[in-house]
């Protein structure tokens, strides 16, 4: 069985397909455009694939 990706990482990659931009995501998640990408970055280490 494999691991629970980092919970913190989920909402970078939800938001933007929900809200359908990186900039809607970062306004409302209160994020930095570049906090975004670690976090989606960090999410796809975790599953071993490009998101």
């Amino acid at each position: 069985m494999r691991d629970l990706p980092p919970l913190h990482t989920l909402p970078a990659f939800e938001a933007p397909a929900r809200l359908g931009s990186f900039l809607a995501a970062t306004e409302a998640l209160h994020l930095t455009p570049s906090a975004i990408s670690h976090r989606i970055r960090q999410l796809e280490a975790h599953l071993g694939v490009g998101l």
